[in-house]
């Protein structure tokens, strides 16, 4: 393995080193699992072999009119199914030698190192799981969780996510459309935009898109089409006033993230779409535990979560974005 400037040895102790911590290099803004890691779209279950929850599918068709004597359907309607998720595991590990503890102590210690590789630790299984959750369920043999291209496809009526089978029921298929350019780049893509947030509305109720995510190139191509709209609150730094946390669209906030699959724009509800962990088992460090042949103590932090829809007719996704 490349040892980038002397590697982890010299920057965790004293040779040559000018700062205190060390200065990230490597982690992204992981903008769809900060969403959906916290609120109300963040749910603990106690157990289960399923994640699984009833949902409501079908009208009674029995409903209608009749006169006086007329005969009535005594047809029983079947309206009620269930969704199945599998429980999905994710581990990572850090290994702390003596050796780097005895390097890493007294003065010639320059920040703590265990607690610096349990940090990056924690960083980098929220990058994997961002990245599960940006894929099509099926990475690393199906182990992986469940994700959006999956969830909430470009091609809505294939696939049997939660384990009902898109194809044979139309009530298990998210919005879709394409927002492919006519004769100028992202010219189509405000249109697409209103017709899957509107969609994936209830009419004029309250189960509109909460946010949208797609990638940086097509979040830029969407704000090259708004009207300009500046506002200077500081003369001295010239503080625009906008950042890209407030850009909205039809009161859904909109922003990118790194994983996000190219060309696409998904819009999420917070109410619909849930990431779910086992209680007690969010990135939950394990004993360490100290080889019997190794100077050195192994500390293994599990996750046992999925990424589920729950109503995949209110979720929606543009796709084919030029």
């Amino acid at each position: 393995m490349a040892d980038p400037l002397r590697g982890q040895r010299v920057a965790a102790n004293w040779e040559a080193v000018v700062k205190t911590k060390p200065e990230d290099q490597i982690h992204d803004d992981y903008w769809l699992f900060n969403r959906l890691s916290k609120g109300n779209a963040f749910v603990g279950l106690s157990g289960g072999d399923f994640i699984s929850s009833p949902i409501e599918y079908g009208l009674n068709t029995t409903a209608g009119s009749y006169s006086d004597l007329d005969t009535f359907s005594t047809t029983r309607v079947d309206v009620f199914d269930r969704y199945e998720y599998q429980w999905k595991e994710n581990i990572v590990v850090v290994v702390m030698s003596e050796l780097e503890e005895d390097r890493n102590a007294g003065a010639g210690e320059v920040f703590p190192l265990l607690p610096a590789k349990l940090e990056n630790a924690r960083q980098s299984m929220r990058r994997e799981m961002n990245r599960q959750m940006h894929a099509n369920s099926t990475g690393n043999g199906g182990k992986d969780m469940d994700g959006v291209q999956a969830l909430i496809s470009i091609t809505p009526a294939t696939g049997s996510p939660g384990g009902i089978n898109a194809a044979n029921f139309s009530f298990w298929r998210n919005q879709q459309t394409a927002g492919t350019q006519t004769a100028s780049a992202f010219d189509n893509l405000r249109a697409a935009m209103r017709s899957i947030y509107n969609l994936c509305s209830n009419g004029v109720g309250d189960q509109h898109p909460t946010f949208a995510e797609t990638t940086r190139t097509v979040f830029e191509g969407f704000e090259g089409l708004l009207l300009a709209n500046e506002r200077f609150t500081s003369k001295e730094s010239a503080d625009g006033g906008f950042k890209n946390e407030v850009v909205k669209f039809k009161g859904c906030l909109l922003s990118y993230d790194n994983a996000a699959a190219s060309g696409e724009l998904r819009f999420y509800n917070e109410q619909f779409i849930k990431l779910v962990y086992k209680t007690g088992k969010w990135m939950k460090a394990r004993p360490e535990v100290n080889p019997a042949n190794q100077t050195a103590g192994v500390i293994a932090i599990r996750t046992n979560a999925d990424l589920i829809a729950t109503n995949r007719r209110r979720l929606g996704v543009v796709s084919a974005i030029t």
